[in-house]
């Protein structure tokens, strides 16, 4: 029993706290709902710095501030260089374009050229050339007062930040990729050129047919009755005699010019022809003898004997 009534004291401690931190925090609800909590009441706010504190600022760069020849240096202060007629041209032209933009599309809401984001940036990129422009003229009157070259001389010789090895790669590596895009586009011509083939070939196909099926349903016709001649077998006739002629313009083309197939050893010996069995076969199919002439048998020399005599 005496367990058991300590620790129902302890829960009920708990439950005290619990409700008291609760009606704390309502309390501050409600205070900060009213307006009574203001910023610096709870915590230590500190006064910011200002952004462009100047005497601050002059005190940090004279600290880290060194005295060195501008050659060191190469700070520049100078004005903008005057704007070239070729910019000047080209800013108009810009604004132009954007005009032109605002005035073909309606979703794209009108902004006056002085508030375009657009102009602004290309404006101010344009200041920056014009501000590196004039330090660059300045700079190279400042070198060649203080008698420092500007200029590069012809035999002047410098070594390389990579190595001959590298750039070896690097040209290899160029090489091959120029390689490989020729390689792509001869497989594409190719693959046009098989497709124009196939085109060209299906519909020489579907012609044929065509003709074909004009042709017997004439011939169908012819028979019925409709068609009282057979001129369309002549257009037939014709056109099959202008192909064989193409046919034979192609194979006296082939007979002149070749018609593809193995050229190379045509006209080398073979164990026929080393052997001389093809030149016998020739004479042989010619009737020519082969060698000195046989002498004539016994009947015929008395026979030609008689012949002489007589």
């Amino acid at each position: 029993m005496g367990k058991k009534s300590i620790f129902y004291a302890e829960s009920d401690e708990n439950m005290d706290s619990a409700d008291s931190e609760n009606e704390s925090d309502k309390e501050l609800q409600d205070a900060l709902a009213r307006g009574d909590l203001k910023p610096g009441l709870n915590m230590e706010v500190q006064e910011k710095e200002k952004a462009n504190n100047v005497p601050k600022m002059l005190a940090f760069l004279k600290k880290i501030y060194l005295d060195l020849p501008w050659v060191e240096r190469f700070d520049m202060v100078n004005d903008l260089a005057p704007l070239a007629p070729e910019l000047a041209i080209q800013i108009e032209r810009h604004e132009q374009k954007r005009a032109n933009q605002f005035k073909g599309n309606l979703k794209i809401p009108y902004i006056k050229p002085e508030e375009d984001p657009v102009l602004n940036d290309f404006k101010r990129e344009m200041l920056f050339h014009r501000q590196a422009q004039a330090a660059v003229l300045e700079g190279i009157k400042k070198l060649h007062a203080l008698n420092i070259p500007t200029k590069r001389p012809d035999d002047y010789f410098a070594e390389m930040a990579k190595t001959d090895e590298h750039m070896q790669k690097v040209r290899a590596n160029l090489i091959a990729k120029q390689e490989g895009q020729a390689k792509s586009e001869r497989i594409k011509q190719i693959r046009e050129q098989r497709k124009m083939g196939k085109l060209l070939a299906k519909q020489t196909k579907v012609q044929r047919e065509m003709q074909k099926k004009e042709m017997l349903d004439s011939l169908k016709k012819f028979r019925k009755g409709k068609l009282k001649n057979l001129d369309f077998l002549e257009d037939a006739k014709a056109l099959n005699n202008q192909k064989k002629k193409s046919g034979e313009k192609r194979k006296a083309r082939d007979k002149r010019f070749g018609f593809g197939g193995k050229k190379r050893g045509l006209k080398s010996n073979t164990k026929a022809s080393s052997m001389g069995i093809e030149k016998v076969k020739k004479f042989k199919n010619t009737g020519v003898r082969s060698g000195k002439n046989k002498r004539l048998g016994k009947n015929r020399r008395k026979q030609e004997k008689n012949r002489n005599k007589k």
